[in-house]
């Protein structure tokens, strides 16, 4: 029984349905509203905006967790976007929300997050969407010091919107107690080293992704990169409009 007088919530992810991190967001989410969860049925990591087009995709009901009824896609978390916009969701969610992920996804990393492609595909509808990540390695993490600040930036959003092609990059440092919260800017960074040779049973020579990444700014004090190592939450508006407005009158004489 859908209400029509709460805030209709959509959670996705890019870790599976069953992760930790989501099991989180379902339990703060719904606190502000009816929630509904489409996400993979396994693990999408690294899936940035992608979209299953050469197969058909697959979506199982889970039945109800509470108060909050769950799917699990077997495409991408895009994919899980779309599916819910169209075949799931009773009415437009007023708040579509990715996460939580377990690894940071800040400065360049957004490029390849399939946390933050859900999250723009929401963005892409024009309907308010926020991203979050904690900056771990561990698949077990203690989310307690960060529920109370990711619900207050929920909020606001339900309450306030976002502008026209903007969503939100929400990412968490590991701490016990967070410094507080900067609004701030992507870090210049790249990945280097990203690849580790192995070979396969038959002798074939394969790599495995890695890699190691590099804050080319580590000094500026307005990055998402700089308030995570020093404890803030790095909120970061995202605009998903790519045009380099700046660069449209230099470029004219190729116009013709």
């Amino acid at each position: 029984m859908h209400s029509m007088n709460k805030k209709l919530i959509l959670i996705t992810n890019d870790d599976g349905v069953e992760a930790q991190g989501i099991q989180v967001l379902m339990e703060e989410m719904s606190r502000l509203g009816e929630v509904i969860v489409v996400a993979p049925d396994s693990a999408r990591s690294g899936a940035a905006c992608g979209i299953t087009s050469t197969r058909p995709v697959s979506l199982r009901s889970l039945g109800r967790r509470g108060d909050v009824s769950v799917y699990a896609c077997s495409g991408t978390p895009v994919d899980c976007v779309k599916l819910a916009l169209e075949q799931v969701c009773p009415r437009r969610p007023d708040l579509i929300v990715s996460g939580i992920n377990h690894g940071d996804n800040a400065s360049c990393s957004i490029h390849y997050s399939g946390t933050m492609g859900a999250v723009i595909e929401g963005c892409l509808k024009a309907i308010p969407s926020i991203g979050y990540s904690l900056r771990t390695l561990s698949h077990q993490c203690d989310f307690s010091p960060y529920t109370s600040e990711l619900s207050r930036i929920a909020s606001f959003v339900l309450e306030n919107g976002l502008p026209q092609d903007v969503c939100l990059n929400v990412n968490f440092p590991e701490v016990a107690s967070l410094a507080g919260s900067r609004v701030c800017r992507m870090a210049r960074g790249i990945w280097q080293h990203e690849w580790v040779p192995a070979h396969n049973p038959r002798g074939m020579e394969t790599y495995w992704l890695t890699g190691r990444f590099s804050n080319l700014e580590p000094e500026a004090n307005d990055t998402d990169y700089w308030a995570l190592d020093h404890g803030y939450a790095a909120i970061t508006p995202i605009h998903v409009d790519m045009t380099a407005y700046e660069t449209l009158s230099r470029l004219q004489s190729l116009a013709r």
